[in-house]
């Protein structure tokens, strides 16, 4: 069991890392780690905490989610995901709340990479990912209006709308010279992938917004002027007290941050299995995630997650091994030692327009136009899901969309459920009954597909077409894989019926999971083992046995060579 959990850290070790991997890494961990600054300076800005928060939780979680973690390449930290439940904690109940809610989400994370529900967190459909991922980006681009175009919005919070107008009713206080400087980062971000990929193109839009701010001396508001100096240290740890009404309180933010951990690791974790041509431990992974974002707030950082776009850049520059991302979070550091002080004269302009391409990458908005396209469930799901994280809240969002999504495909499986009577048989089927003679007085019902809740009143309303009761009911189950409570429920209510109008109950070819089910649940003995056959054939000369009838012996029909070996299989 414990070699499922052991990091790609400890693997990579032993395997041996050759020294041009070694060195490979290490400048990939530095490309990422000068790639990652401004962005978890922007992310913790947008978030509505310290920008030198954003750099501990890229410090501290990265360190950790590449030491710890399911993936060989994966580069966590502060992420876009978190910008919209981050700032409404943190208006809500301030950093404490947060740093609270982070450690819980932390501890349900390492329980479901314990739990081994790595694998489930992929289940969750993809509309639904698109449309919180897509109203998250909507909402990033609108809540960066403002410093891009440097206005003095006074009502800023509220509703989605509500800040809009606000936007609208601040319009009169433009500045030229935040949009100049704004406009010049959209540039430079848009033309220097085209020059070269070698120098990302976040690092030399602040580097030379900076300086032209600084050196013309232009009137924008900077990371100085609006939060002070940023600190050259980490800071001391420290453990936010918890009680159990702020457990209670915080419980329904503190999942919405799990999920959105865990969904965009395992996202980003699988784009990077695409890219190197391995395969994650996702139960490891959400384990690190677990444990960054339980370490994050105690150094004063934020939730953190697998950051696809930094892991592609990881990847892109050469990192093979967790040691990349290990030196991705001490460039950091050094970064944050040595040359902390020199970002308070960051314009403001120049981190809004980085986020608003970050936003338009993270929108998604070519799968979203698809989707559009897609069956009216799935559809549904993406527009409730987007509408909600736009308009309502990120947390019921993803609570509405998770129960949206469940009842929809449960539906789906329902409707593959189908309960028949013997007459419609295919012919080309070997073990049908068109071939076979059906005694006068006896009924043969068949179900096709899972037998759950979802399906049990399709099989009663079926039971319901027998005008007359039938002196015997062959139920056949061959195709049955599975069965529930609610099914095994109405199975019982069929039992208590057909001894009530005099009936017979016979089953045929039983697989095990409802077989065991039926034990359980103690049908079995109330239905009686002599009434439970193999397949269809013994179960109509049980049934010819039951009205006092000769038996027919068990037809050879034609089956191909292949399937001759699966003949004795449930039929």
């Amino acid at each position: 069991m414990f070699t499922l959990f052991v990091p790609e850290s400890v693997r990579a070790a032993r395997e041996g890392i050759s020294g041009r991997t070694l060195t490979q890494d290490i400048m990939a961990g530095i490309i990422v780690g000068i790639v990652a600054l401004p962005l978890a300076i922007a992310f913790a800005i947008a978030s509505g905490v310290k920008p030198e928060q954003g750099i501990y939780t890229a410090v501290v979680a990265g360190f950790l989610i590449s030491a710890f973690g399911g993936s060989r390449v994966q580069i966590g930290g502060p992420t876009g995901a978190f910008i919209i439940v981050v700032s409404q904690i943190v208006a809500q109940y301030g950093y404490q709340g947060l740093a609270i809610a982070t450690i819980m989400a932390g501890v349900l994370l390492l329980i479901m990479g314990f739990s081994r529900l790595g694998a489930a967190i992929r289940f969750i459909p993809y509309p639904m990912t698109v449309g919180f991922t897509s109203g998250i980006a909507l909402i990033i681009f609108t809540t960066q209006i403002p410093d891009f175009l440097g206005l003095t919005v006074t009502e800023a919070s509220g509703t989605f709308l509500s800040k809009l107008f606000a936007y609208a009713n601040a319009s009169d206080t433009l500045s030229p010279q935040a949009c100049f400087i704004g406009a010049l980062t959209l540039t430079i971000l848009m033309v220097w992938p085209k020059i070269t990929r070698k120098v990302p193109g976040s690092v030399v839009a602040i580097l030379l917004t900076t300086c032209l701010a600084a050196f013309l001396g232009l009137d924008v508001e900077t990371i100085g002027s609006r939060f002070g100096s940023v600190p050259s240290s980490l800071p001391s740890p420290s453990i936010p007290k918890i009680d159990l009404a702020t457990i209670k309180q915080l419980s329904s933010p503190a999942f919405t941050i799990a999920m959105l951990a865990a969904i965009e690791s395992l996202l980003s974790a699988v784009v990077a299995d695409g890219m190197i041509g391995k395969r994650h431990n996702a139960n490891m992974e959400l384990v690190a995630q677990g444990l960054a974002n339980i370490a994050a707030p105690i150094f004063g950082g934020i939730p953190a997650t697998g950051a696809i776009a930094r892991t592609a850049t990881n990847i892109r520059s050469g990192g093979t091994t967790p040691i990349a991302g290990i030196v991705h979070a001490a460039t950091l550091l050094l970064i944050l030692l040595f040359f902390g002080k020199w970002a308070t004269l960051i314009p403001m302009s120049t981190l809004a327009a980085i986020l608003v391409v970050v936003a338009y990458h993270m929108s998604e908005w070519r799968f979203f136009i698809k989707l559009l396209k897609s069956p009216p469930a799935d559809i549904t799901v993406m527009l409730v899901t987007f509408g909600l994280t736009v308009f309502v809240d990120l947390t019921v969002a993803i609570e509405v969309g998770v129960v949206l999504a469940s009842v929809l495909f449960m539906n789906r499986m329902a409707n593959l459920t189908t309960i028949k009577r013997w007459r419609n048989d295919p012919e080309n089927d070997p073990h049908s009954l068109a071939g076979r003679v059906v005694p006068e007085g006896v009924e043969v019902f068949e179900i096709h597909g899972p037998f759950f809740f979802g399906a049990a009143n399709r099989f009663k309303d079926t039971l319901r077409m027998i005008r007359k009761p039938p002196e015997i009911l062959i139920l056949r189950c061959r195709h049955i894989l599975m069965i529930d409570a609610t099914a095994l429920r109405a199975l019982e209510e069929l039992v208590e019926e057909t001894r009530r109008e005099g009936t017979q109950l016979i089953l045929s070819g039983v697989h095990a999971q409802p077989l065991i089910s039926l034990e359980q649940s103690g049908l079995y003995s109330a239905i009686g083992e002599e009434n439970i056959y193999a397949n269809i054939d013994d179960a109509l000369n049980g049934a010819r046995r039951h009205l006092g009838l000769q038996e027919v012996p068990r037809p050879l029909p034609f089956i191909p060579t292949v399937a001759r070996e699966r003949a004795g299989s449930p039929a």
